[in-house]
């Protein structure tokens, strides 16, 4: 009797309680909205949400540059000498050859990619430092560059396995038009892309590459995110720069410093996503990140993993 009697009384409490704030909403719906908005499940949430829309935002306008980037990577492969490729020549190439759109091929597949990886990695990224912050003020001191550095290497390497579906199939998209017109896959959007490369190549396929990709992440996160904070927090206290200026300058400068570290690791990801098997002999151009590193280095020269350097630090500062 006594267990159905608090039984009761619990019901009775829901009840109340979610009349009273069917009541708030009605009567003072900002309220409402703050209460919403302060709960530990969306405040747990917003880091993943924000860091998701600031990374398809950013997408949507270095996407051409994207394309470009890539295309410069998959020029000349094989071959040492011959014509150097500019983002410029890239460029006209591209839209004489198609028309402007054709710069935002795979923009679909980057806006997924954005919506798995940086909603993952940044969100990952900051619950990892709020983690580290807390554990830091309790000791008396401030978070170490090192702690910072643990935590974008984690969220990165994270993030990256679980988006390398979508990366690879921007890669594919992307270097579509590469192809014969006869032998293109002419992908309509990146759900067909999924699809169709799942079924020929089998669902594994999917995550072709993700070794390098997860690598590049890991150096990625560590240039961005970790030299941002540490830019930003030097930047505060030995200049006079307003706040805005000091996000400004501490981007540029993570900027420059991730596409240094991960540029290698994102031209070996490119190729690896890219190959497929020669219908004739049924092998694949790179066994893997060793053998397509080292294929790079004999025929190419290893000045070539930094081919498109300006065209990859224009990208990837957006995002730091």
């Amino acid at each position: 009797m006594a267990s159905s009697s608090t039984l009761r009384d619990s019901a009775a409490d829901a009840a109340n309680t979610a009349k009273d704030t069917g009541k708030t909403a009605i009567e003072n719906p900002s309220q409402a909205k703050s209460n919403f908005l302060q709960s530990r499940y969306v405040q747990a949430a917003l880091p993943f949400v924000n860091g998701g829309l600031a990374g398809m935002t950013a997408t949507a306008v270095v996407q051409p540059i994207d394309m470009v980037k890539v295309r410069l990577q998959l020029a000349g492969e094989g071959i040492k000498t011959g014509p150097r490729p500019t983002a410029l020549g890239v460029t006209r190439q591209i839209i004489a050859s198609g028309k402007f759109l054709d710069l935002y091929t795979g923009l679909s597949a980057g806006l997924l990619r954005q919506a798995v990886y940086t909603t993952a990695r940044l969100g990952f990224f900051d619950t990892f430092t709020k983690s580290l912050k807390t554990r830091a003020d309790a000791a008396g001191r401030k978070v170490t560059f090192a702690e910072r550095a643990a935590a974008g290497l984690t969220a990165g390497g994270l993030a990256a396995m679980i988006g390398n579906p979508a990366d690879l199939a921007l890669i594919r998209m992307q270097s579509d038009g590469l192809k014969p017109k006869d032998s293109r896959a002419n992908y309509r959007s990146v759900i067909d892309a999924l699809a169709r490369i799942s079924k020929a190549e089998g669902i594994t396929a999917l995550w072709a590459g993700a070794l390098p990709t997860v690598v590049r992440a890991m150096a990625l996160n560590f240039g961005q995110l970790t030299f941002f904070a540490e830019s930003k927090s030097q930047l505060q206290a030995h200049t006079n720069l307003s706040a805005q200026n000091r996000t400004f300058a501490a981007s540029a400068i993570a900027g420059f410093f991730a596409s240094f570290l991960s540029l290698p690791f994102d031209f070996i990801k490119t190729r690896l996503q890219k190959q497929q098997k020669d219908p004739k002999t049924g092998q694949l151009p790179y066994k893997g990140v060793v053998d397509c590193a080292r294929k790079v280095i004999r025929d190419e020269g290893w000045l070539r993993f930094y081919r498109g350097f300006g065209t990859y630090y224009v990208r990837i500062a957006p995002h730091a």
